[in-house]
């Protein structure tokens, strides 16, 4: 007797795709202050996640940043208040910007309002953030060489109706004049999405006196 088979869904809510995409940006920002150098190699430690090896700061100061980070961004997305969210890497000296990880954000209102759950295949959305974190793995291929001590930042874009936290400040945009960028993929819980975008200085098209 023939029979079908189909990839079983899986039922997402608003808590959990908000914990889903927050948990994604700290593994992001780890491993893009990794692969961009930003700290010393020395002080990651290997982890399994995504089915991919993965690395963690060590640093106290940073893990308590990104833990921060991580709960007031779920906050944010289970409110449906967050547009975007940007990791931005500075030169130590003169606070020149030399890259925007750009991670924008749609939510599906209809989630937010009338709290109704979705559903997709958590197998799916892995193989989706996958793709993003081999993409970041591997900038090291596509962007140029960060060759001086560098800081970062984190600015988050909400909602003008959004109360500015007492840990966070009013930002310029930090913005790179004349960018070269590079979209990575994106990946869709069904209730948020979020599109990847990286810019960068280049030098290499500037007149020479």
């Amino acid at each position: 007797m023939a029979s079908k088979t189909a990839a079983a869904k899986d039922i997402i809510t608003l808590h959990g795709s908000a914990a889903i995409v927050s948990e994604f940006f700290c593994y992001a920002a780890n491993s893009i202050l990794y692969n961009r150098a930003v700290y010393p190699e020395e002080s990651f430690a290997k982890v399994k996640k995504y089915g991919l090896p993965m690395l963690l700061t060590q640093d106290e100061s940073v893990k308590s940043f990104l833990s921060n980070l991580t709960c007031q961004i779920s906050e944010w997305l289970e409110a449906g208040k967050l547009q975007r969210v940007v990791l931005v890497i500075m030169s130590k000296a003169t606070g020149e910007v030399l890259e925007r990880w750009n991670f924008r954000i749609e939510t599906d209102a209809e989630v937010v309002e009338k709290g109704v759950s979705s559903e997709k295949s958590d197998k799916e959305i892995m193989r989706e953030i996958q793709a993003i974190m081999r993409q970041v793995a591997s900038s090291i291929t596509y962007l140029p060489c960060l060759d001086e001590p560098c800081v970062f930042d984190v600015l988050a874009y909400t909602d003008t109706d959004v109360a500015v936290p007492f840990t966070w400040v009013e930002s310029d945009p930090k913005l790179i004049a004349n960018p070269q960028m590079v979209k990575l993929h994106a990946f869709d819980t069904k209730i948020h999405k979020v599109d990847t975008l990286v810019s960068y200085k280049n030098d290499e098209w500037d007149e020479e006196e």
